[in-house]
């Protein structure tokens, strides 16, 4: 956690050469514009201005020239730049001229709702995120193929598991950004691969995310491949989800948080699975569609894991193409909204619901089965409404 002064110092004390100066557009892809270290300080203290009408999401009349504002705390050396020269990189905050955020920042408006969780009810939420992600080989013109790099199954080992050498290298580079991961193994898929990352205040969990799937994909690259986040890259395999735990410092107040997430899924899920092919991953394969929760039930759309009973709950649903910080965002209203409204969880369901018979008859809710009835519940929801505002 760094201050701007300290910063400063870093970089004139280690021969730092570029900045890269990150952000994200309002599906989560992020953006960069790199300045030399002698224009940092205008950035610190003035920002950075970019074309916003040229950024999807951001075109509008009063927002075409809009600024970045280094955020010194996220300050992460580029391991595989050179070291004398060295680059970095920092995530910014989008300000307008005047100084004042701007309201389709996701950034921003994660920051928004930990502070309406900490100031009005004394919580502190920490997010855990588990990654699954295909690497394929590519064509001879460097092309992304569908031919997966190994054929290898769940936790196999070298040498069916090929991707080993690359997680470790994707490990080992994120340690020296400063983050560790906590599990990484090959699962179900041909080609595809997990890594897990230990829980963190919101704001931290999101970054680190981001930098996670930039870091796959850079570290992919430089061995030939192509990794593939999306929600299901083969049809007839399984796909790849973002599962999201979250527990927070007041462990009485889980059950009101559970039964808050479930009592909005199905408004909410839009921004957890923003694509048409996330649709194409819901209800298999592990993908859960029923909107129930269960200890150690993969089948739900919340598991309980084993001994942890209302520390920390794991939202199954969710996919990598979500803008990561507006699905931290509405996650948290969620569970204010059912702290507000004293809501409590049903009882939970030891129903296998992957099995279509079992599924039939269960009589649980569904998340919606398409894209544009997510769209749709989404615009249609007073909930959503009050805190997306475009």
């Amino acid at each position: 956690m760094y201050t701007e002064e300290e910063v400063m110092d870093y970089v004139n004390e280690e021969d730092v050469k570029f900045i890269r100066l990150a952000f994200f557009d309002l599906e989560g892809k992020q953006k960069n514009v790199s300045i030399m270290a002698g224009e940092l300080q205008k950035a610190f203290s003035e920002g950075i201005s970019f074309d916003a009408s040229a950024v999807k999401g951001f075109q509008s009349p009063n927002a075409s020239d809009l600024f970045l504002h280094p955020d010194p705390a996220t300050l992460a050396v580029l391991p595989w730049r050179p070291s004398s020269g060295k680059v970095v990189r920092m995530f910014c905050d989008i300000r307008y001229a005047d100084g004042t955020p701007y309201e389709k920042d996701t950034r921003f408006m994660l920051k928004e709702a930990v502070k309406k969780a900490k100031d009005e009810y004394g919580l502190e939420f920490k997010f855990g995120t588990e990654f699954e992600f295909y690497l394929f080989k590519l064509d001879e013109n460097g092309n992304p193929t569908k031919i997966p790099f190994d054929n290898a199954g769940y936790m196999d080992i070298a040498p069916e598991d090929k991707g080993e050498n690359i997680r470790r290298e994707i490990d080992f580079t994120l340690e020296q950004m400063g983050i560790t991961p906590e599990y990484s193994h090959h699962e179900e898929g041909p080609g595809q691969n997990e890594i897990d990352f230990r829980a963190a205040t919101a704001e931290i969990a999101a970054d680190q995310s981001s930098t996670f799937k930039w870091i796959v994909r850079t570290k992919a690259a430089a061995n030939g491949l192509y990794a593939d986040f999306s929600p299901k890259p083969l049809l007839d395999q399984p796909g790849n989800g973002m599962h999201i735990s979250i527990s927070c410092n007041k462990q009485e107040k889980m059950p009101q948080v559970l039964a808050g997430i479930l009592n909005r899924m199905a408004e909410i899920t839009y921004y957890l699975n923003p694509s048409e092919n996330s649709y194409e991953r819901i209800g298999e394969h592990k993908a859960p569609k029923f909107i129930c929760w269960g200890t150690q039930n993969r089948s739900s759309i919340i598991r309980v894991p084993a001994k942890r009973t209302f520390q920390k709950i794991q939202i199954r649903s969710s996919d990598s193409n979500c803008n990561v910080y507006l699905a931290f965002t509405l996650l948290i209203y969620a569970a204010l909204d059912g702290i507000k409204n004293n809501l409590q969880p049903p009882a939970p369901t030891e129903l296998n619901l992957f099995d279509s018979t079992v599924a039939k008859t269960s009589g649980f809710e569904t998340i919606p089965d398409t894209l544009t009835e997510a769209r749709s519940a989404a615009a249609n929801s007073d909930f959503v409404k009050q805190y997306i505002k475009f």
